[in-house]
This record gives C-alpha cells, structure tokens and sequence, in this order.
C-alpha cells in the first residue's frame, strides 16, 4: 500500500523522523537516550557481551601496561574499536533479517563481510596488545 499523500502544508512540511527537528541539548538528550538503547541491544547479543567484558578488564590494564599516554590511548582505541565493530555487525544483521528471513546470495554476503570486519578489529586488537606487552615485559 503506497504512502497517502500529506493532508495540509503543515504536515507535509513535518519530518518523518521527529529527531531530526530538534535542536541543542533536546537533540543531545534524545540522541543519549537512542544511544544507550542501542548498547542494551547490543547487549543483548552474545559476542558483544563477551566483548564488552574483555573490555571491563583491558581498559584499565591499559594504563599499567601502556608506556606512555600514546600507547594507553591506542590499547583503548583497539580495544573500544572491536566494540564498535561488533555493534555495527549486529547492526547489519538485524537490518538484513529486517528486510526477509529467508536466506539471499546478497544478505549472506552483507552479514559476512560484517562478520570479517570483527576478525579483522579482533586481530588489530590482539596484534597492538601483544605488541605492548612484548614492549612493556620481554623487551
């Protein structure tokens, strides 16, 4: 069924999506709350979990196995990056179960390709913390 056509000047001229109308800090704060609902979804996802725990432990190793402020910001950065990631995959995921649940050459490829972005940050992650603790103890 097509959209039906708008009734007056004023409702043509409303946006579809309501956020996009505000401003300042109510934009600040609707924009928080949309935020954090998105990390209760992605909560909600296994891999993300397990993640964000990792990450409840590494950040704050950072700062005892980081050398200097630069290497403590790159250890966070690798580390927060497979969060993001991660929520980004679940992301494409739910939008392509979103759009059909029966199984397609091109929605295959899309959940792939955001699974092979996760490895990829995993293995910066692995590669950068190895390195700083091969720095900070063996070298």
């Amino acid at each position: 069924m097509p959209p039906r056509p708008p009734h007056s000047p004023e409702e043509a001229a409303a946006p579809v999506n309501p956020q996009k109308a505000r401003r300042g800090l109510s934009r600040l704060w609707h924009a928080t709350g949309y935020s954090l609902a998105g990390l209760r979804a992605g909560w909600g996802e296994t891999a993300f979990r397990q993640e964000a725990l990792a990450a409840i432990v590494l950040l704050p190793a950072a700062f005892w196995v980081g050398r200097g402020w630069l290497e403590v910001a790159l250890l966070c950065a690798v580390t927060l990056l497979v969060l993001v990631t991660e929520l980004l995959n679940t992301g494409i995921e739910a939008a392509i179960d979103r759009i059909s649940p029966e199984r397609h050459e091109l929605s295959k490829k899309a959940k792939d390709m955001g699974s092979a972005a996760v490895l990829l940050a995993l293995l910066l992650a692995a590669g950068v913390w190895l390195a700083a603790l091969y720095a900070r103890f063996l070298a």
